[in-house]
C-alpha cells in the first residue's frame, strides 16, 4: 500500500501542494536571481521554470527522485519550449563534477531529502567558486508553540507527505554546512496553519 501510495497519490499532493500561491510567492522572490549554469535540486513538479530570467541562465540541469514528477517536469519544459537536463536521482549523491554550477536552487526540497547534511556538502562539491545557493524551504518555526505541534505532528506527516519533515532547520542549517548566508528572511504563510506555514529564504556562498 505504502508503494502504491508513494508512486500515484504523493507526487499528485506535492505537485499541488507546492503549487500553493503562498509558497509560488517564495519560489518568485528567488527564482530570478539565478544564473549561470543553475543546478536545480528537486526539480519534478517544474514549479520553478515561470521565475527563471532565461537571459541570465546558460544552462539548467535539474536532478529528483520522483520519476512521476520528472515527467511531469519535462511534459512542461516541451509546452514551454524550453531545454533543461533533468534526471533522475537524489541530491545526496549528485552525479556531477566539483565546481559545475554557478548557482544551485532549492526550493521546498531539503524538508524531504533523507540526508539534508550529506545533499548540502555535495551542493558545496558541485559549486564553482563564488558560486551562489538560492533557498527557499519551510521548516522548524522559530516560536515555541508552533514548533511544539511541528515536533507531535512530524511522525504521521513525514508518511503521508512523501518523507518531508517539519522540524528541519533551514538557514541555521545551511550555515552549519560551510555557507554563508547573505540577509536571509522568513515568515508565517498566510492561510497556512503555523506549524506548517514557517518559510526561510536567501542567498547562501561557500564561507570563506
Amino acid at each position: 500500500m505504502s508503494g502504491f501510495w508513494d508512486r500515484h497519490v504523493v507526487p499528485g499532493l506535492i505537485g499541488c501542494a507546492c503549487r500553493q500561491p503562498g509558497i509560488m510567492k517564495s519560489r518568485a522572490r528567488i527564482i530570478p536571481q539565478a544564473s549561470g549554469d543553475v543546478l536545480e535540486l528537486g526539480c519534478g513538479g517544474a514549479a520553478n521554470l515561470q521565475f527563471y530570467d532565461w537571459y541570465k541562465v546558460r544552462s539548467l540541469s535539474g536532478i529528483d527522485p520522483s520519476a512521476e514528477l520528472l515527467e511531469r517536469a519535462k511534459t512542461e519544459l516541451m509546452q514551454q519550449g524550453r531545454r533543461a537536463d533533468f534526471i533522475t536521482g537524489i541530491a545526496e549523491a549528485l552525479p556531477y563534477a566539483k565546481e559545475s554550477f554557478d548557482t544551485i536552487v532549492t526550493t521546498f526540497t531539503l524538508c524531504s531529502v533523507q540526508d539534508p547534511d550529506a545533499a548540502l556538502a555535495e551542493a558545496k562539491r558541485v559549486l564553482k567558486p563564488g558560486g551562489r545557493l538560492l533557498f527557499a524551504e519551510h521548516g522548524l518555526a522559530p516560536d515555541p508553540a508552533p514548533a511544539k505541534w511541528q515536533g507531535r505532528i512530524e511522525p504521521l506527516w513525514k508518511h503521508v507527505a512523501g518523507g518531508c519533515h517539519l522540524t528541519r532547520p533551514v538557514t541555521r542549517a545551511i550555515s552549519a554546512a560551510g555557507f554563508a548566508t547573505d540577509a536571509a528572511q522568513g515568515h508565517y504563510m498566510k492561510r497556512t496553519p503555523r506549524w506548517l506555514g514557517w518559510v526561510e529564504w536567501g542567498e547562501a556562498r561557500l564561507a570563506s
